[in-house]
């Protein structure tokens, strides 16, 4: 899985470098005395790119027995019993890999996106992965919507055709702003404590799914890339930006589990929130705007392909 998502994260960047044809990212490699490693990459100061993100962490440490016994309820499919000599109060030790990014370009035409995958192994033999890719658009356009969507979709057909709507459901349940009610973008794929089959067969579905990232995103951002905007425009773009720091800091798993834990490498996690954002007291679209439509799209998740 490390060697897996190493190729991914050095593919990811390249093809990311090339279509903003002036920054590259950064590489932050770093160790900690227990052994943790990861290799952080930024961008910051893009043609294209405001920031952009991409970060891989192997991360060793005990988490509480009650957020073990979490994640083991939602994942029943080993046969084993998972929870024997732990009991409440234990630290059950674990081990972490993933790969994480967040990508926010200048032009408010432009979507943001994030993926993730990582895959957990306890002590004691529990394993499970986890991850998904969605994007946040600042604005509707339908056949972006398409291509990123049916992108996944021929990703999750050829290892399960069950896949798609059952994974695209969760990422619209998932990434919900629930003191909003709204989502935080217009979704993709997002799954976690998957192990209801062969692991080397979702190791292969997740390895297709990261290395498609380049294919489903990029070809959205060239497309937009030179787009002329307004003042309000972008002014709207940092709004929606606001929204996604309210999401990370207060629903992301992942945020919250190393934030809480003290596991996770703090200038890592916090990479995936915006240079710039912006907070205005109770705004609400100009009704027919195009910020309206996609504030429908937003509260009422649909089906793209």
């Amino acid at each position: 899985m490390k060697k897996m998502l190493e190729e991914a994260q050095a593919f990811i960047c390249k093809s990311v470098e090339d279509v903003d044809g002036g920054a590259k990212f950064r590489l932050d490699q770093w160790t900690r005395e227990n052994g943790d490693v990861g290799v952080t990459a930024v961008m910051a100061g893009g043609k294209v790119w405001e920031k952009a993100g991409c970060n891989l962490a192997v991360v060793r440490g005990s988490m509480p027995f009650e957020s073990f016994r979490l994640a083991d309820d939602r994942a029943r499919h080993q046969g084993i019993d998972r929870a024997s000599g732990y009991k409440p109060g234990d630290k059950v030790p674990f081990t972490a890999i993933g790969l994480s990014s967040v990508m926010h370009p200048r032009n408010p035409h432009c979507p943001t996106m994030h993926f993730n995958y990582r895959y957990f192994e306890t002590e004691n033999g529990l394993w499970w992965f986890g991850g998904g890719t969605d994007i946040t658009p600042s604005y509707l356009d339908k056949d972006d919507m398409k291509h990123f969507h049916g992108t996944y979709k021929a990703v999750c057909d050829k290892h399960d055709p069950a896949f798609y709507p059952r994974f695209k459901k969760w990422a619209d349940d998932y990434f919900l702003i629930k003191h909003r009610g709204e989502t935080r973008g217009l979704g993709g794929i997002f799954f976690d404590d998957l192990n209801d089959r062969d692991p080397e067969a979702i190791f292969a579905f997740a390895r297709e799914a990261a290395m498609a990232v380049p294919e489903a995103y990029l070809p959205v951002v060239k497309k937009h890339v030179n787009d002329p905007f307004t003042e309000e425009q972008k002014r709207w773009q940092l709004l929606r930006r606001g929204r996604y720091v309210e999401f990370n800091l207060v629903y992301d798993r992942g945020t919250i589990f190393g934030l809480k834990t003290g596991l996770g490498r703090v200038e890592s996690m916090l990479m995936t929130l915006p240079e710039t954002a912006r907070w205005e007291y109770d705004h609400k679209p100009a009704p027919g705007s195009p910020e309206a439509e996609i504030m429908d799209a937003f509260k009422k998740p649909r089906e793209w392909v």
